[in-house]
């Protein structure tokens, strides 16, 4: 389920040895929204996210209008289309996840795994 323009191994590798993702939502009027520091994982070829505080935190209400955004992370900056994903991916994302970020807390594991933060899954691919 890769997009056309697939990411480049080097992008895949910087994306997935960063910490953290920072995205920024393309509004409706085509200017970019307020940046937001996020988790962010790979899962084979394509760099998922999601959110932590499920559809109802801000962010992700912004990604809503256009699906489509900025993202910075591991010195790559792209932008991106932001395509909500199908449940089969979920249990790949989450183990992702665990695996990524297991030295945090289990609260904190908890809560990106949690079927809140799951159904906001997101693939973002590059344009």
């Amino acid at each position: 389920m890769t997009s056309a323009s697939a990411w480049t191994s080097q992008e895949l590798d910087s994306i997935e040895h960063a910490e953290e993702l920072e995205i920024a939502p393309l509004r409706r009027g085509g200017e970019l929204g307020s940046r937001r520091t996020i988790w962010v994982v790979r899962v084979g070829d394509d760099i998922y996210v999601r959110s932590v505080n499920g559809p109802g935190s801000d962010w992700y209400r912004g990604t809503r209008a256009r699906q489509e955004g900025r993202i910075q992370a591991g010195g790559v900056t792209k932008d991106v289309t932001i395509v909500d994903t199908e449940d089969e991916v979920n249990d790949a994302v989450d183990a992702a996840y665990r695996a990524k970020y297991g030295h945090y807390a289990a609260y904190i594991i908890k809560a990106i795994t949690s079927p809140e933060a799951s159904s906001t899954t997101m693939r973002l691919e590059p344009r």
